[in-house]
Formats: structure tokens, sequence, C-alpha cells
């Protein structure tokens, strides 16, 4: 009767998805919606959405994405395309490259830091197999 129409990515506007204190994850995740993490990964995040590493949140491993906030710990590799926005909480430890960069004062930071020239509109990811996925 009615027929599903595909959409194009916008139905994943404004929906977040969450890991919540005490919860710990071992292994990577893929996202094209925003997420936040309260809890701890250890692995890898690519998405082509925001990500939010809350104040209790504990992320080893490396993160690529379009936007992220940063409140707690992250130790490893992290690529922004757009703007990094580090709080006065957070613990950074590793390599970062991003389009934009925001530290509050009394954030630890001990990381390189790249800055992105001509960076990519859009993170491309990829399934578990390797191939890209839009």
């Amino acid at each position: 009767m009615f027929d599903k129409v595909k959409k194009n990515g916008t139905e994943l506007l404004g929906k977040t998805n969450r890991i919540v204190e005490g919860t710990s994850i071992i292994g990577d995740i893929v996202s094209k919606a925003d997420f936040r993490l309260d809890g701890e990964l250890i692995g890898n995040f690519t998405s082509q959405g925001k990500l939010v590493i809350g104040a209790s949140g504990v992320v080893r491993g490396e993160i690529v994405c379009n936007n992220a906030d940063i409140e707690g710990e992250f130790q490893g590799k992290i690529k922004v395309l757009e703007i990094l926005n580090i709080k006065a909480s957070a613990q950074i430890h590793g390599e970062v490259a991003v389009g934009k960069l925001s530290i509050e004062p009394g954030a630890e930071f001990t990381a390189t830091c790249t800055m992105l020239t001509n960076n990519p509109k859009e993170v491309t990811l990829k399934d578990g197999k390797g191939a890209e996925q839009k």
C-alpha cells in the first residue's frame, strides 16, 4: 500500500547513538549518525557525524569523524575533518589532525597536532571488509 522511500542520510539528522557509563566495548564502531560515548571503547571509531566523549568516557584507539567534543580521556590517533573541541576536563594523548581546534584552559593535551588544509568534506566509511560506503 505504502512504498518506503529510500532516504539519502537526512533521516539520521538529530539522532544520536549512545554508549552509557559502565559499558566497555572492545572492537570497532562505524556510524553515519552522531555518537555520544560515556563508557569505554578500546578500538577504532569512524563516523560521518559528531562524536562526543563525555566526562566519564575513555577511548583508546583511532578516531575519524567530522566533528568532536572531548570531555573525557582519549589515547591514540584522532582525525577530525572540521572542529575538535577539547573541554577543560579532557585528557588527550597521541596524534591529532584537525580542521580547526579549540582547547579550554585546564585540558591535558600531550599530543602532536597537525592542521588539515585540504580536508575532504565527508568521512568515507568502510565496512568490515575494507570496502568503502557512502
